[in-house]
């Protein structure tokens, strides 16, 4: 006995729940389910039906039908034994019998009809063992939601100690601030030389996000003070708050200036040196799978925050990195880093310039190799009965992990989204664009597979090219990494802080 499927379909012919038990497409089980009603005869006492190639077994359960597809040489007797015992195990998996509470419990369904055919043969087996196996707990699974339940508890934990730590620094910050204006009121002289002394208006912060006083600029060189008014406090508040939200780390210093001026600066530097690794990737791939281009950008780049430590060198940490090119700044010591792999000015005296970016070593790498690609997409198109349908698949085979993966697919100009049968992740209709955008949020070593069918008007299988693909990662190709940065004159290590990114520039199949 070989069951090719166990069904439980509409009168219609819709599917409702369907197991495949030997691989077959998609389009073949629905187009075999769908000539299923119109092979059943009215008025006839017996349940089976056999075409060229199969044979269906049903039994009529009330509006539905449960049917096995199996091949023509399997022994109907031993099919007739097993359509009983699904039927017997449907109601006690699905109180009602109506497509929606079917369609409910599909998974249910699906996990005790693998209970009783496995591989296509028939299982030895009850209705009460099969209920019995699918109650069964899974200490693996408890244990997932504890440590996925732990993790959701420990950022609660940090979001609440982040929102009293925030609402501390604006109380003092408050205290500090009346403190400042209410010096201010003190000297009418004061303000009006503050007033004349104002800086021309540049973009930061507003004061302090509390009521503070700040000078009006006079009207004449040598006139008298117009007063004071009130700081837009109200809107330094909105912005500060929003910098919070967004997960900025927001310092907020209040100086003591003579006039009572307070003035807000907002540092984001939590380290005096700040050091990046970013690469831009570049990949052509053709409609068969192949590669056309691979090509890897990498820079290293360094800010210094402080002028005290702007007197550094970097050791660096590389590995084989075969075919890559590296090249570094000319201010760099290349002798240096070609015999002890550290990046130093030519001149140790001479300081890096602080406040401003600086890329000191860049790297390029370009292979046809295919193992290399990180993401390799294949599309399937097909014309049938006017409609094109597209099987489309993603599959990653290296060790990045993938996060804000996009898939965009050219569709047809109907004016309306294409039916989307099936997808693995998430999906939205680009009118504008005239595409269909797949987005999966995370690829890693849970699904390295995945894949999503729709339906469209028909097209040339040319329609659906070229595809855009897009993504970001925490990991880099090349194998480099900063193992230390030293200070020059006065030796002893810099505390640094460090980021690795690799993001697309070009991803595309033609």
């Amino acid at each position: 006995m070989v069951v090719l499927a166990a069904s439980i379909v509409s009168k219609t012919g819709k599917p409702l729940v369907s197991r495949q038990y030997m691989e077959m497409s998609r389009i073949r089980i629905e187009g075999l389910l769908a000539a299923f009603p119109k092979l059943v005869g009215t008025g006839k006492q017996h349940t089976y039906v056999e075409t060229e190639n199969v044979r269906y077994i049903y039994q009529p359960m009330e509006g539905l039908y449960l049917l096995l597809i199996t091949n023509k040489q399997s022994n109907i007797l031993e099919d007739l034994e097993t359509l009983r015992l699904l039927s017997k195990l449907v109601p006690e998996f699905s109180q009602s019998l109506e497509e929606e509470a079917v369609a409910g419990k599909a998974f249910e369904l699906i996990f005790a009809f693998d209970e009783v055919i496995s591989l296509g043969h028939k299982e030895n087996i009850t209705v009460q063992q099969v209920k019995q196996n699918c109650e069964m707990e899974s200490h693996e699974e408890k244990l997932h939601k504890l440590i996925i339940q732990s993790k959701i508890n420990d950022t609660k934990d940090i979001m609440k100690k982040k929102a009293a730590d925030i609402e501390k620094s604006k109380m003092e910050q408050k205290k500090i601030g009346l403190g400042n204006a209410l010096t201010g009121f003190g000297s009418k002289a004061a303000s009006s030389i503050m007033a004349d002394l104002e800086p021309t208006p540049q973009y930061r912060p507003e004061p302090v996000p509390v009521p503070s006083v700040r000078p009006v600029a006079p009207a004449g060189p040598k006139g008298p003070s117009k007063g004071m008014q009130l700081g837009k406090a109200k809107k330094a508040n909105d912005f500060l708050e929003s910098l919070a939200k967004e997960g900025e780390v927001v310092e907020i210093e209040v100086p003591k200036p003579t006039g009572g001026v307070a003035a807000v600066t907002v540092n984001t530097a939590t380290e005096p040196v700040s050091l990046a690794i970013e690469e831009k990737l570049s990949v052509t791939l053709n409609k068969q799978g192949g590669v056309e281009n691979l090509e890897v950008q990498g820079t290293m780049s360094l800010v210094v925050n402080t002028d005290e430590e702007a007197f550094i060198r970097i050791a660096v940490n590389s590995g084989a990195n075969k075919g890559f090119q590296f090249k570094t700044h000319p201010n760099i010591d290349k002798n240096l880093y070609s015999s002890s792999n550290v990046l130093g000015l030519k001149d140790p005296a001479r300081p890096f310039p602080t406040g401003s970016e600086l890329g000191i070593l860049k790297w390029r790498f370009q292979t046809k190799e295919e193992n290399l690609v990180p993401l390799s997409i294949n599309c399937w198109p097909s014309v049938s009965g006017g409609e094109s349908y597209v099987n489309i698949e993603y599959e990653s085979t290296s060790e990045l992990d993938l996060q804000n993966v996009q898939i965009i697919i050219p569709v047809p100009a109907t004016g309306h989204a294409p039916t989307v049968n099936q997808v693995d992740g998430e999906w939205r209709y680009d009118s504008r664009r005239g595409a269909l955008v797949w987005t999966i949020e995370l690829i890693d070593d849970t699904n390295r597979s995945g894949s999503m069918e729709f339906v469209t008007s028909a097209a040339d299988a040319e329609a659906f090219y070229p595809i855009e693909v897009s993504f970001t990662s925490n990991k880099t190709f090349c194998d480099v990494a900063v193992a230390t940065v030293e200070h020059t004159q006065r030796g002893g290590p810099v505390k640094f802080s460090m980021k690795k990114a690799l993001e697309t520039a070009e991803y595309s199949v033609v």
